[in-house]
C-alpha cells in the first residue's frame, strides 16, 4: 500500500497538479498580502504591486487594472525576448494574482500601523512567492523586466532586480514620504529573507571540514557514536606537500557540539573548519 501510494505521488500529472495548486495558493496570499497590509498603508515594497501602490495613490486607479496591465504585456514582451521556456505556469500566475487582488479589493485593511503592515506585508508576499517558486513558476511583472534588461546590457540578474525595486521605491519616497521609502525597504527585506525560508525550511544543518592525523579513529567516532556518514577528501598540505586528507560531515545543529566534542577528545590538535549548510538533501536528512 504504501509503496503504491508512492509510485502514486510521483506520477507526473500528480506533480503538475502539485505545481498548480503551488501557484494558485501562493498568488492568492500574494493577493490578499497587498491588499490587506501593503496597499492601506501605502508600502510600495517593488515589483508591479509597488508601482499598483504609487498609482493608486496618485491618480486613484484600481490596482488590479494597473498589475494587468503592466504584467501581461512584460509577459509578451517576456516570450518575444526570452523565448516561450516561461509557459502555462507563469501565465496563470501573471493573470491569476491580479484577479485575486480585484476579488478582494474591498477587504477591510488588518492594520493601519505602517510598520506593521510593511512586516507582515512582506512576511505575506514571501510566503506567496516562495510558493509561487515551489510550483516552478512566477508571477511575472518587473521579475521578466529584469531578465530582458540583463540579457541586453551584460548587468547581472541580481542588479537589474535591484535596480528596478530601487526605482519603486524611491518614487514611493518622492510620491508619499521619506518614510514610506523606508518602510517599502523593510517589505523588501522581510519579502525576500521570507522567500528563502520557504525555499530551504526551518532546518539548518552544519558542514564540518575535519584535518586531524587521528583519521581513522575521527572516521569511526563520527559513524558509531554519531551515526553519520563520512567523506574522505584528498588533500596535502600547502606546506610541508604531506598527504593530509580531509573528512567531511554535515549534521544537525543539535549534534554539532557532540561531534565537536568526539573530535577533540580523539585529537586536541585537529583543526575544524564549520560552515551553515542551509539545505541538506539525501539520506539522513530532508527528501526533496
Amino acid at each position: 500500500m504504501n509503496r503504491r501510494k508512492s509510485v502514486q505521488l510521483k506520477h507526473p500529472l500528480y506533480q503538475k497538479m502539485k505545481d498548480y495548486v503551488y501557484i494558485i495558493l501562493g498568488a492568492a496570499i500574494v493577493a490578499i498580502s497587498f491588499n490587506v497590509f501593503l496597499l492601506p498603508n501605502k508600502v510600495a515594497s517593488g515589483g508591479v504591486s509597488g508601482i499598483s501602490t504609487i498609482l493608486d495613490s496618485v491618480f486613484g486607479w484600481e490596482p488590479a487594472y494597473v498589475q494587468w496591465a503592466f504584467n501581461i504585456p512584460l509577459f509578451v514582451a517576456g516570450i518575444i525576448f526570452l523565448g516561450w521556456q516561461f509557459g502555462l505556469k507563469t501565465a496563470i500566475g501573471t493573470v491569476f494574482l491580479p484577479l485575486v487582488v480585484f476579488l478582494t479589493r474591498d477587504w477591510e485593511p488588518w492594520t493601519l500601523e505602517p510598520l506593521l503592515g510593511a512586516l507582515f506585508g512582506g512576511i505575506g508576499v514571501g510566503l506567496g512567492l516562495g510558493t509561487v517558486f515551489r510550483g516552478k513558476a512566477s508571477t511575472g511583472g518587473t521579475d521578466l523586466a529584469a531578465q530582458i534588461i540583463a540579457k541586453y546590457t551584460g548587468l547581472t540578474l541580481g542588479a537589474c532586480v535591484a535596480l528596478i525595486d530601487g526605482l519603486i521605491v524611491l518614487s514611493a519616497a518622492i510620491v508619499f514620504e521619506i518614510e514610506a521609502g523606508l518602510y517599502a525597504l523593510i517589505g523588501l527585506y522581510v519579502t525576500s529573507k521570507t522567500i528563502d525560508l520557504v525555499q530551504v525550511g526551518f532546518g539548518r544543518s552544519k558542514m564540518t571540514l575535519i584535518i586531524t592525523r587521528k583519521q581513522e579513529e575521527v572516521r569511526d567516532g563520527i559513524l558509531n557514536k554519531i551515526d553519520r556518514g563520512v567523506t574522505k577528501l584528498q588533500a596535502y598540505g600547502g606546506y610541508t606537500d604531506d598527504a593530509r586528507p580531509i573528512l567531511m560531515c554535515v549534521v544537525d545543529q543539535t549534534e554539532f557540539t557532540k561531534l565537536k566534542q568526539l573530535v577533540k577528545n580523539i585529537d586536541s590538535e585537529a583543526f575544524i573548519v564549520v560552515t551553515d549548510a542551509s539545505e541538506v538533501l539525501g539520506e539522513g536528512f530532508k527528501r526533496d
